[in-house]
């Protein structure tokens, strides 16, 4: 079962209302929950997102494609950190979300810090 404290701390960036979430409460808590390239999707508070380990790096997006909603959670990482969407094979990078394969919009990603006290994901 994956771990989800919501830490009641909201903050501004850019003027947009930010809230965090942390997965686990240890590094390596998360780095056992989250099996190297394998999917998993989270609820957090009222929203659901993707995560997903790529060597040291974690990536966390949406949970569907924005070309057609097609879940995510059944893509595939490429050696790029990349997701592949199942439907089309439409590619976006993760770190960005930019699409790199396809014609719709960038896919909304999240930043991710690991720290010893969990993963916590900025919403």
């Amino acid at each position: 079962m994956i771990i989800v404290r919501f830490i009641p701390k909201q903050f501004t960036i850019n003027n947009a209302k930010m809230k965090t979430f942390t997965l686990g409460q240890s590094r390596e808590e998360v780095e056992n929950m989250l099996p190297n390239k394998q999917i998993k999707t989270v609820q957090l508070g009222s929203k659901k997102i993707c995560i997903v380990k790529s060597g040291s790096d974690f990536f966390a997006f949406e949970p569907q494609c924005p070309h057609r909603m097609a879940p995510l959670n059944k893509g595939m990482l490429n050696g790029f950190n990349e997701i592949i969407c199942p439907l089309h094979e439409y590619r976006f990078d993760l770190a960005s979300g930019q699409v790199k394969s396809g014609d719709c919009g960038d896919l909304q990603v999240y930043k991710t810090e690991l720290s010893d006290k969990g993963l916590t994901i900025f919403i």
